[in-house]
């Protein structure tokens, strides 16, 4: 029997790969960070994402220069998969912004005393990222909705909606008074998101996809020092990513 027209395309049994780039954005955050000789809350701190610009072949595909996305799924039904992998985003502090702050810091220097006002973030008192990167490391569940397909299946184009949830794994750049930094990898929180896009696949193995994501991120254990020195930050806020795919189809 031929398969009707509004049949979605039998995907069942067959495995995706996709590597993407995006572009994000950040609310704002309260900052808190806390060591040995200093404890204090940053109010409603902006901050943006880092693109490699201009887009060139010497870094395109490289894992971790410019904001990236690595993905591997399975189609458990003809239209829902079940996938895994990293949203690599990049967050930067913005410079030079005024925000209130509140605590104390007992550590000797010209930042010494007690805080309950505005304060201006400079590079000699904070610089603050997570550029190597905002590693989201999730799983997803998607659900894809035929818009169109060709009669040899050559052409299909379908809408999807997923929802994720997962670690935050970063490698965190700060520079807080005359500290040293911390340069490790780290677990610091989760991440929870929904999102939704448009997917092609072209002649049965590429795959096309353009989404847009929304969530959450909260992060209670972020390293802020070297090995040996006390200091930790905490912040949460919601974020927003657009990603453009690209994809190969492996049948069995």
């Amino acid at each position: 029997m031929t398969q009707q027209k509004n049949k979605f395309p039998i995907k069942s049994r067959q495995a995706y790969f996709f590597w993407g780039w995006n572009r994000s954005a950040y609310t704002k955050s309260n900052l808190k960070l806390h060591g040995s000789d200093y404890h204090f809350t940053l109010s409603k701190v902006r901050a943006h994402d880092r693109p490699t610009l201009p887009i060139t072949s010497k870094y395109i595909f490289h894992p971790t220069i410019p904001q990236c996305n690595y993905r591997a799924g399975y189609f458990i039904r003809d239209n829902i998969a079940v996938s895994f992998g990293v949203d690599h985003m990049k967050y930067v502090m913005d410079q030079n912004q005024t925000v209130n702050m509140k605590g104390e810091i007992t550590r000797d220097g010209i930042y010494k005393g007690n805080y309950n006002g505005p304060q201006k973030l400079t590079p000699d008192f904070l610089t603050f990222e997570h550029t190597n990167g905002l590693n989201y490391i999730n799983a997803e569940i998607e659900k894809y909705f035929l818009l169109y397909r060709s009669q040899s299946n050559n052409c299909v184009i379908s809408t999807m909606l997923g929802g994720a949830g997962g670690i935050l794994y970063p490698k965190t750049d700060v520079k807080l008074l005359d500290y040293e930094e911390n340069d490790k990898f780290h677990v610091a929180g989760f991440g929870v998101s929904v999102k939704g896009g448009v997917s092609g696949t072209f002649f049965k193995y590429l795959l096309v996809q353009v989404e847009s994501k929304k969530g959450f991120i909260d992060m209670p254990d972020i390293l802020l020092h070297r090995t040996g020195i006390e200091g930790k930050g905490k912040q949460s806020f919601f974020f927003g990513e657009l990603i453009a795919h690209l994809g190969v189809i492996v049948r069995w």
